[in-house]
């Protein structure tokens, strides 16, 4: 009989990292959910507990390296091995350059940026252990190109890459394999935020700035947490083994390579 796959997922409790924890499961892994957010959490571990999904829960903070390691451990505990690590946690801005601050700043690469490193050298040290693993860090077509008003958001998602590359030479040698994928407009709580900021920067009413961003999609409608769901499926399958360093853009026709 062979062993069970195991993936922790960061920032697990709704969103995009629930579809992706959800689509795991029903491949078959069992699932480590970490969100900072405790209530919710507890919302979603209940909910995969009466789908019969193996899962286990963290409440963590992804800018905490040892809360990155306690994860780590919660999953080695809990199931006997991590196979899967989700770098899916991380936050939005909307603004003009000339208005950042030193705040906004320092929060969203906490998050975004200091979170993937720590969530990478956590996993890392199991996995070499392992002498095998996949990390999977969440991108963004931000970070292949970036967008007015979104030029904070768009650096951390550049470095995401940066360390997705780096990180992906590094353990070559050691059988772990480091890619990320690149959402666009996703139709989540998070591009409802990010419209709400784009209108009151730029004018107009509620949905225009969804509304506009989708009609610039080929495929003509927005994305489904499902579909990312489904490339990391695949990033976590064994038909990416020899798939190492790449942020794959699922974004229906944005972003064209």
């Amino acid at each position: 009989m062979s062993k069970i796959k195991v993936a922790a997922i960061t920032g697990a409790g709704q969103g995009i990292g629930k579809s992706i924890a959800k689509r795991l499961a029903d491949d078959g892994f069992a699932v480590v959910l970490s969100d900072l957010n405790e209530k919710v959490l507890n919302e979603t571990v209940t909910e995969f507990k009466n789908s019969d999904y193996k899962v286990s829960s963290f409440v963590g903070d992804v800018t905490n390296p040892q809360d990155q390691k306690s994860l780590v451990s919660e999953a080695v505990n809990t199931f006997g091995s991590l196979d899967v690590f989700i770098n899916n946690a991380g936050v939005e801005h909307v603004g003009p350059v000339l208005e950042i601050t030193p705040e906004k700043l320092e929060f969203l690469f906490k998050i975004n940026v200091f979170g993937v490193v720590y969530g990478i050298q956590a996993a890392a040290e199991q996995m070499k252990k392992q002498k095998s693993g996949k990390i999977i860090n969440a991108c963004s077509i931000a970070g292949h190109e970036s967008f007015p008003m979104m030029g904070l958001y768009s650096s951390t998602k550049f470095s995401v890459r940066a360390f997705t590359q780096a990180a992906a030479k590094e353990l070559a040698k050691d059988n772990i394999t480091v890619n990320a994928y690149c959402p666009g407009i996703v139709a989540t709580d998070m591009w409802t935020r990010i419209d709400e900021a784009i209108v009151k920067h730029q004018g107009g009413k509620k949905g225009d700035a969804f509304k506009k961003a989708v009609e610039g999609i080929a495929l003509g409608r927005s994305e489904e947490p499902e579909d990312i769901g489904n490339l990391v499926s695949f990033l976590a399958s064994p038909n990416s083994d020899y798939m190492t360093g790449q942020a794959i853009c699922m974004d229906g026709g944005i972003i064209f390579n």
